[in-house]
């Protein structure tokens, strides 16, 4: 009888083990699929933010340049 028992605690056991191990193997998917959705949605706001800034430097190199004035000009 002891044996008995002994075999259906390991066979509990590794029931809850594999039910365990396909929890984790899910959980690891989506944590998979977050990951590249996050990469994904970095490198489009990079690239977005790299836009912006080229036009920000568009803009800068349009303005006129300051004219320099000396305090004796505004005296």
């Amino acid at each position: 009888m002891a044996h008995s028992n002994t075999i259906d605690q390991i066979a509990e056991r590794v029931d809850h083990l594999l039910l365990r191990h396909e929890e984790l193997q899910r959980t690891n998917a989506l944590l998979a699929q977050q990951v590249q959705s996050l990469t994904t949605e970095r490198d489009q706001l990079k690239s977005r933010l790299s836009a912006a800034r080229a036009r920000v430097d568009a803009l800068i190199e349009r303005l006129p340049a300051s004219p320099h004035t000396t305090p004796e000009a505004s005296s």
